[in-house]
């Protein structure tokens, strides 16, 4: 059992090693976005002035919502039929902060949230168990994660860099059929709206990076509904759970629960961290990487397929997974995945040091009842994200969308690459 699962944790983020792409089946729709405001500006701590990523940008009582880019900076368009009254900011380890909204735009504004010091003298965990704590989370997935389906609305991004320049650049407006909690994954499914890519044509770049199933990883990497990658509850006593200071995430307290591998496997495990809501006991954070320990063991995890005589070292493979708790049920929010590697030929001194960087963001949410996602219509685990998305000439292309706001590097590596292919 143990050997079949180490194959489903590969899927949606296995790494293709090919020569060039060539060709492609562009996914285009139309959006009509209505009467709207937009809210944009860059979230910092108020002690250090520090820019925050991967901060929840929400509006209170709905399910529309986005996350800070790496500078810290968001965009967010809301509908005016929602009557939004304001913006919640929300970070682990912070107090909320609200911005309040007069019906007319926001732009650039900066907001300070404040860390979250007066909880550590608010929760105790001398004497508690972290492993009975994380197996009492399991029990509950049932009672505190959606039972029915639900369809989210999100956006995806995928890049590839080699060194510091960026050599693949896609991303999509997607819609991800969801069935309820306790319900297989068999069912749950991933359609593209709309997207565009942008990819390198220096003569250098002899070789090209793909990743399986692109935004398929939204399904499988939702840690809470698929145990099989991380919370198996027959493989929990592979790991030695530490319990660590306890956080605050939305004005919640949260244990913050480590885990390490204990044992051996022929596999490669994880290492990494779990929040899980005190009074809850919801899964609403996980943070992990890919052990490294036996090279061997963590590429036969993520490499599908390279050339003949190329060398691969995987350098980290990480993740990030989000929940978000909405009336009283938790839902899945946001996924990261990272992977980093080198690869050489032999007989060549030098290597090269890539990076694919995946992650999607659930920017709207429609509640059962709702169309399931068909089979022909879905994205395929065994399907190329790059490959099936074009064109990055039109600045309005995501105008009307919610979506991540790219960072300044991405800015300058979208104008370095449309040069090139002038």
């Amino acid at each position: 059992m143990k050997a079949q699962r180490v194959q489903t944790t590969g899927i949606g983020m296995v790494l293709i090693l090919v020569w060039l792409l060539t060709g492609f089946t562009p996914v285009m729709a139309m959006n009509d976005s209505g009467e709207q405001i937009t809210v944009s500006g860059v979230v910092r701590d108020k002690l250090n002035k520090r820019k925050l990523e991967y901060v929840n940008i929400s509006v209170p009582g709905s399910n529309v919502g986005t996350v800070t880019n790496a500078d810290g900076e968001f965009t967010l368009v809301i509908k005016t039929s929602l009557r939004p009254q304001a913006v919640e900011v929300s970070h682990v380890g912070y107090v909320n902060d609200r911005l309040k909204l007069n019906g007319a735009d926001i732009l650039n504004q900066e907001i300070w949230l404040t860390p979250y010091v007066n909880l550590l003298g608010e929760v105790t965990v001398h004497g508690q168990n972290p492993l009975l704590i994380v197996q009492e989370a399991i029990r509950k997935v049932s009672l505190n994660y959606s039972t029915s389906s639900n369809l989210l609305n999100g956006f995806y991004r995928e890049i590839a860099q080699k060194g510091r320049r960026y050599i693949n650049i896609s991303e999509a407006i997607v819609d991800v059929y969801k069935t309820g909690y306790g319900e297989p994954l068999t069912k749950d499914r991933v359609q593209i709206d709309k997207g565009r890519r942008l990819l390198s044509s220096k003569q250098s770049d002899t070789l090209a990076v793909k990743l399986l199933g692109g935004p398929t990883m939204f399904v499988y990497l939702d840690v809470v509904k698929n145990p099989d990658f991380l919370l198996d509850p027959q493989a929990l006593s592979d790991y030695h759970f530490i319990m660590e200071e306890p956080t605050s995430i939305d004005n919640r307290a949260q244990f913050v629960i480590r885990f390490e591998p204990r044992v051996i496997q022929p596999y490669a495990l994880c290492y990494g961290k779990l929040y899980i809501d005190k009074e809850r006991l919801s899964f609403t954070r996980a943070e992990f990487s890919l052990s490294l320990d036996d090279k061997n063991k963590a590429t036969q995890a993520i490499l599908k397929r390279k050339p003949f005589g190329l060398r691969f070292k995987p350098l980290e493979v990480s993740y990030l997974v989000t929940y978000k708790t909405l009336n009283g049920v938790t839902y899945l929010n946001y996924v990261r995945n990272n992977i980093r590697f080198k690869c050489d030929w032999k007989r060549k001194l030098f290597s090269t040091t890539y990076t694919v960087l995946s992650e999607m963001v659930v920017t709207d949410r429609q509640e059962s009842p709702v169309d399931p996602i068909s089979f022909k219509a879905s994205f395929k685990p065994s399907q190329v994200f790059s490959d099936r998305v074009d064109d990055f000439g039109n600045e309005d292309f995501w105008k009307g969308y919610n979506i991540i706001e790219p960072t300044e590097s991405l800015e300058n590596a979208v104008a370095k690459l449309k040069k090139q292919q002038k």
